[in-house]
């Protein structure tokens, strides 16, 4: 393949912005009951200063041939200051199942600062985005010192994709950059998120937000999910047994294993505070059924947009801490965000046929919606 020209670039960063704008039916409009109050547009991006940019690669069909499909993969870029801002953010990781990778969370964990976008992949494509990555910072000045160690995590989504056939390629990673904007985010099969599957149905990309209380300081988190996890008897939608209630109804394909998730927040948390945000993801992960397996790969990673300029300082910063009386607040919105932010991925997530005709199902919105009715959880809208 050869590489795109620098118009084709400039025309897949405007498809990808263009991803923005799509509308598809999000969890609360069936009638989901969810707790805590979103941000005005619900996603990630309510963060003030976060963008998001994807590029959604589909393409062929049939059996399967290494090197040209089909083709249902992408990559995700969550931005924590937008593209206009090289100021690193304080940051921390953790790994409830390290059945996966993210690349530069060493770094990460010795100096606390996350300095650059978060991006997001399928397994065999991480290496073209790192390297895609620091190209694209030492292009644009993004640098914050003479070298760079790009933060990459990764699901796999071989079942529908060619993943063996490398078809991300570095100006995708560049339009995904280039096309990342604040608004709403494009949910379900965009992004790293395309190929992806979740509790026996399609999955993939999902976001979420919290708006806390004045009284507990008004901050807000956003969570960006990318879903390919769980089996179908184990899926819980609102404390309702969904999976097991629809165990037989469509075929459920195997586990596949991995969610990676994405917590921002305006809080003023130090490193040691967002790598206990991070763990908080765990249970908004619980909450949908998962018991992260063996060969899961749950890694997540939250950073903070407060306390801006610190990692410049020359000598000593002067730094907000938000005090562990009141970090509960904060804990509560991760967890009730990413619980909704998986949902969301389920919801928007549409039926897809990829090699060898391998098919992943949609969830049925009607039949969702009948059985949370069953149980007294649907909410009218």
């Amino acid at each position: 393949m050869k590489p795109l020209s620098h118009a084709a670039i400039i025309m897949l960063a405007a498809h990808v912005a263009a991803l923005h704008s799509q509308t598809k039916p999000r969890a609360r409009d069936l009638g989901v009951p969810f707790h805590g109050q979103p941000g005005p547009v619900n996603a990630i991006t309510d963060v003030a200063g976060v963008e998001v940019g994807m590029t959604t690669l589909i393409s062929g069909s049939g059996a399967l041939k290494i090197g040209s499909g089909p083709v249902r993969t992408g990559v995700t870029a969550i931005l924590p200051r937008g593209k206009g801002s090289n100021d690193p953010v304080f940051a921390g990781w953790f790994s409830l199942n390290g059945n996966g990778e993210m690349t530069g969370t060493t770094w990460l964990e010795e100096g606390g600062f996350l300095e650059g976008p978060v991006f997001i992949t399928n397994t065999h494509s991480v290496g073209v985005v790192r390297d895609a990555a620091i190209k694209w910072s030492v292009d644009h000045g993004y640098l914050h010192q003479p070298w760079s160690l790009p933060v990459v995590a990764e699901t796999w989504d071989g079942s529908l994709n060619d993943i063996n056939g490398f078809h991300v390629k570095p100006e995708h990673v560049v339009a995904a950059l280039d096309g990342a904007r604040r608004g709403a985010v494009a949910e379900g099969n965009v992004g790293g998120g395309t190929g992806m599957r979740c509790y026996g149905f399609k999955c993939g990309t999902g976001t979420s937000s919290r708006k806390i209380d004045a009284q507990n300081g008004g901050y807000t988190v956003g969570v960006l999910v990318q879903a390919n996890h769980g089996t179908r008897d184990l899926l819980r939608v609102a404390g309702v047994p969904v999976g097991a209630e629809m165990a037989t109804e469509t075929p459920a394909a195997d586990e596949l294993g991995s969610i990676i998730i994405v917590v921002a927040t305006d809080a003023p948390l130090m490193p040691h505070q967002l790598k206990r945000l991070a763990r908080r993801a765990s249970l908004g992960l619980a909450r949908t059924g998962s018991i992260s397996s063996n060969g899961s790969g749950d890694i997540f990673i939250a950073f903070s947009t407060a306390n801006a300029g610190a990692a410049g300082a020359s000598n000593t910063a002067s730094v907000s801490l938000l005090s562990n009386e009141k970090i509960g607040s904060v804990f509560e919105a991760t967890v009730d965000a990413t619980e909704e932010a998986i949902i969301n991925a389920l919801v928007a997530a549409e039926t897809m046929v990829g090699v060898d005709g391998h098919r992943a199902e949609a969830i049925p919105h009607d039949r969702l919606r009948e059985i949370l009715r069953k149980y007294n959880r649907l909410v009218s809208r």
